[in-house]
């Protein structure tokens, strides 16, 4: 079954499991650094509200850590990297209080593909286990899936 080219209906809300060395770590990250509102928890998991996503930091620190990188636009992207796309206001408040917050860059914050078909604003940092994280914006939100 083939996705539909464009999706009339409200989006639906995505849940993500990804595997972390420790969850004092992740509630930080998460919840401090990123801003996300903590949801449901056990010794083993947290939920987190990722802008209205669902994400679930899980302990278990033998799956945790570095991603293979590929280039893309000359830097070395994560593979194995999640993320959000923002309104360019919000990724650009997002990119200041992650500055200001000490986060370390993979990718500093800046925008690629300039001048052509998806021209965006993207930056990618690793969480404390060492999952990457991008987090994206396009000055036309419709540029998302151009080719």
């Amino acid at each position: 079954m083939q996705a539909p080219a464009t999706n009339p209906a409200p989006m639906s809300p995505f849940h993500l499991a990804f595997p972390v060395h420790d969850l004092a770590l992740a509630r930080l990250f998460y919840g401090q650094t990123l801003g996300c509102p903590e949801g449901r928890s056990s010794q083993e998991w947290i939920d987190f509200n990722f802008y209205g996503h669902q994400i679930v930091a899980h302990l278990a620190p033998a799956e945790a850590g570095p991603a293979q990188r590929n280039a893309v636009d000359g830097h070395g992207v994560p593979v194995r990297h999640f993320g959000i796309v923002l309104p360019m206001k919000d990724w650009e408040a997002m990119a200041e209080r992650l500055k200001a917050r000490g986060v370390e860059f993979i990718i500093e914050p800046y925008v690629r593909f300039q001048g052509q078909p998806g021209e965006q604003a993207t930056m990618f940092f690793l969480d404390p286990s060492g999952n990457a994280l991008e987090l994206k914006a396009f000055a036309d939100i419709k540029m998302l899936f151009a080719k």
